[in-house]
């Protein structure tokens, strides 16, 4: 079993060279790593559509979602009325100024809506918005 280690350059080489593959699939491995908790929100709601601009985000928000039928979460896990305040603080580690995002489907009662962010604001905190979906081209 004798390798031929001089090769005349009229031959061919037939290596395949990987590098710039691997360099690829580690660019897009890192791309979806970072994107894929963005696109994902655990609880489904249809939002209202606005023309607002969007805020500028610097750490990321906490998200208090009611669903069409009324249900109450924050991030995924489901909360009751009662409770709000309470698990809110729990997460926000008792800070006040954390940004707070409101998500309410668009076929709830806007007063509902408005009720758990007058809540949220009575109980201190300064930093509460809505959450809409931008216009769609018609």
């Amino acid at each position: 079993m004798a390798f031929k280690f001089n090769r005349s350059s009229k031959e061919p080489m037939s290596e395949i060279n990987v590098t710039p593959f691997v360099d690829v699939m580690l660019v897009l491995l890192i791309i979806f790593m970072v994107t894929a908790p963005l696109l994902t929100v655990g609880v489904q709601v249809d939002l209202p559509e606005s023309s607002a601009d969007s805020l500028p985000e610097e750490t990321e928000p906490l998200t208090l979602s009611i669903n069409a039928k009324g249900e109450i979460f924050i991030q995924e896990s489901k909360v009751e009325y009662d409770n709000i305040i309470a698990k809110v603080l729990a997460v926000s580690k008792n800070r006040t100024d954390t940004r707070i995002y409101v998500r309410g489907d668009k076929t709830i009662n806007y007063g509902r809506v408005l009720e758990i962010m007058g809540l949220l604001s009575g109980s201190g905190f300064t930093k509460v918005a809505l959450i809409s979906e931008p216009y769609k081209q018609r």
